[in-house]
């Protein structure tokens, strides 16, 4: 017999909403809304602009591809909160060997810990680049500003959701601006989105692209974010209105993900520069667009920092509970996961080059997630009704063999092998 279900960070009893309105879908939109801010997040900023700023158009493919692997990993891990009442972690705990685990948590630990760099380091950008405050400051200001988003949770997690969802309208917004002003050529975009093209030398940003766009992160956490609705709605129905809401969350994201390439590769490749930091993105931006264009951009990074740090905190305790049982406080959590990101900017490191690296971290995590996923929600005793049928399945593994194939070559090219 199953184990009752666990209490999730997010799943406490004050941070449950209301039951619906008959008929309000809008009650149900949050958890993918959440889950896609860390598919915009600085990574993406870092490995979007390398790719439209050295490559054009040509890399739209990759996030097109992206997004549809997103779309299939985050319903997934949504559906096993849905139908178990446990997150991802707590599942694997449940369900497999304690020295698997082991493995599991600190490749999970790995990639949050890579993501709390490249989040913090952007939000700590977007100030510096908007108020020009020294770095280093402007990083101790991310914390607080952080450590009050994160305290709008203690009112009700519906709260923390819509504010989340507000810096995802703040972002969108941002880059409607910027593709309003680059002008872009829509004949070559088209042809980038349809057109799969990759090589030696782009392959780096393209598994970079794809570790900033599938996050492994909220993989875990999205099995958490549907936890609190559970309590209020039959599991078929929540099912479908998760389904709906990841639709539109993620391909929010991929459009605002594709915007961040088509302003680079408008606004820099066209004009043969090479964008080596957001400081030279930003300041080229103004004389190429306009002041508003580079105001946009740096109120979209740091947008995109508070919001995608507040999340990865999040995911990072559901993890450490999930895997260990073992729970923090948020607040301590976030205060822990500060110190490198500190570090790098007292050492003077380049923060896109760092960012960029963490994006291809998180790629070689992705299969640490997806992998349990997989084998857990194709799994009749534990997903019941709600088990995959068998073409999602085949398309789950098809998505996870793509993200191993990438990363071989990633590799190869490392090595100077040409393909």
């Amino acid at each position: 017999m199953s184990e009752p279900p666990q209490r999730s960070v997010i799943a406490e009893p004050a941070a449950r909403p209301a039951p619906p309105a008959p008929g309000s879908v809008w009650w149900y939109f949050g958890p993918a809304f959440v889950a896609s801010v860390a598919y915009m997040d600085p990574g993406n900023f870092a490995t979007n602009i390398e790719a439209g700023s050295r490559f054009g158009y040509r890399l739209l493919w990759v996030l097109l591809w992206s997004n549809a692997m997103a779309i299939l990993i985050q319903y997934l891990s949504a559906k096993l909160g849905i139908a178990t009442g446990r997150t991802l972690p707590q599942n694997c705990r449940q369900h497999f060997s304690r020295r698997l685990n082991l493995v599991l948590w600190v490749a999970a630990e790995v990639g949050a810990m890579a993501t709390d760099l490249a989040e913090f380091l952007g939000a700590a950008l977007g100030f510096y680049l908007l108020f020009h405050l020294p770095l280093f400051s402007a990083a101790l200001l991310t914390g607080v500003c952080v450590f009050a988003i994160l305290a709008i949770e203690q009112y009700g997690f519906r709260q923390l959701e819509l504010v989340i969802m507000s810096f995802v309208g703040l972002i969108g917004l941002a880059y409607a601006v910027e593709i309003w002003l680059a002008r872009p050529s829509w004949p070559d975009v088209v042809r980038g989105v349809i057109l799969p093209q990759v090589d030696a030398s782009s392959i780096y940003v393209a598994v970079g692209m794809l570790g900033a766009t599938v996050m492994p992160h909220v993989v875990y956490l999205h099995s958490a974010l549907v936890l609190p609705r559970r309590h209020n709605s039959s599991r078929l129905w929540l099912q479908r209105m998760e389904l709906l809401d990841v639709l539109v969350a993620m391909n929010g994201a991929w459009l605002v993900n594709s915007a961040m390439v088509i302003m680079a590769a408008a606004a820099f490749f066209g004009h043969r520069l090479t964008v080596e930091s957001f400081e030279q993105a930003h300041l080229t931006l103004q004389p190429l667009l306009g002041r508003l264009a580079a105001d946009a951009f740096a109120v979209a990074l740091l947008c995109s920092g508070l919001s995608s740090s507040t999340v990865g905190t999040l995911a990072g305790q559901v993890i450490l509970e999930g895997f260990l049982d073992l729970r923090i406080s948020l607040f301590l959590r976030r205060l822990i996961t500060m110190i490198p990101a500190l570090v790098v900017i007292a050492l003077g490191l380049d923060p896109l080059r760092i960012l960029i690296f963490s994006q291809v971290c998180l790629s070689f995590c992705l299969p640490f997630a997806l992998l349990p996923l997989l084998w857990l929600t194709a799994s009749r005793k534990v997903m019941g009704q709600l088990v995959n049928r068998p073409l999602t399945t085949v398309l789950a593994g098809l998505t996870t063999v793509v993200i191993l194939t990438l990363n071989v070559l990633l590799l190869l090219g490392a090595f100077g092998v040409s393909f």
